[in-house]
């Protein structure tokens, strides 16, 4: 019976320490961002940054799925939404300039990093992953964090809100993964505008390409996707491709001759 017990009580403390906790997180600029953080296993830990007009509830097909992987991941409300709304409502920010609300969020994910960095993670093993404005808020969080692991980005845009994603991307030398609909063409062609930059500041190698015929946003993440995305964050940079053109040495020269 004791034996019982003590197996019933062991259970429990595993699924208290592996808990999603609710958290706020404190901004440079007054903001209480709200967020769900889930510790899990592993070393490595994705921030979730949700779309325009959304909330960190649209990642729970992700979030679920993280979980039976045990990767840690700390989904977010973007100032403005969800429960992060201390200052205000996004309905009310500003839609254009370099100042408006939307081109301060990367101070949400700032302190999100910070967090992460509070709880013994390094910042070379901090993903980031966002859907429409979220991808571009991603990108722009890139001017000051140059180091994470990863950045995954579904139906990023060249700009929204004033919110550049270039900005970040031309500062960054990791792995990119983007998604993208292939039957929105000019979608398509600003996210193609997007790879290409990474492709030059990353390397090829370094950068993934995805398309869905009609699904944008966390709608990619279905049955077909999410397992790619998964192994992505397990393995994000593709093997080196090496030149097929072999360059001889002086003696080898000599006996090909």
């Amino acid at each position: 019976m004791r034996k019982v017990f003590l197996l019933i009580l062991s259970c429990l403390t595993i699924t208290t320490v592996w808990a999603q906790n609710n958290i706020t997180l404190s901004t440079n600029d007054g903001w209480a961002v709200a967020g769900t953080f889930y510790r899990g296993e592993s070393e490595r830990c994705v921030i979730l940054l949700h779309d325009l007009e959304k909330s960190r509830a649209e990642f729970a097909t992700l979030t679920e799925k993280l979980q039976s992987e045990n990767f840690c991941y700390l989904s977010i409300d973007l100032r403005g939404h969800g429960f992060s709304t201390n200052k205000g409502k996004y309905e009310e920010f500003e839609k254009t300039g370099q100042k408006n609300e939307f081109n301060k969020m990367p101070e949400d994910v700032y302190s999100a990093i910070k967090y992460l960095i509070g709880k013994d993670f390094s910042e070379n093993n901090i993903y980031l992953l966002g859907t429409g404005l979220g991808a571009n808020v991603a990108g722009k969080s890139l001017e000051k964090y140059s180091n994470i692991a990863g950045i995954l980005m579904l139906t990023p845009s060249l700009k929204q809100r004033d919110v550049v994603t270039l900005s970040g991307i031309k500062n960054y030398k990791g792995p990119v993964f983007i998604g993208v609909s292939s039957e929105d063409r000019k979608q398509f062609m600003e996210a193609s505008f997007i790879r290409n930059a990474a492709f030059l500041h990353s390397g090829q190698g370094n950068v993934t390409f995805q398309t869905a015929y009609n699904l944008k946003g966390t709608a990619m993440l279905n049955k077909y996707m999410l397992p790619t995305i998964i192994q992505w964050f397990k393995t994000p940079a593709l093997p080196e491709i090496k030149s097929d053109i072999v360059t001889l040495t002086s003696e080898e020269e000599q006996v090909v001759e």
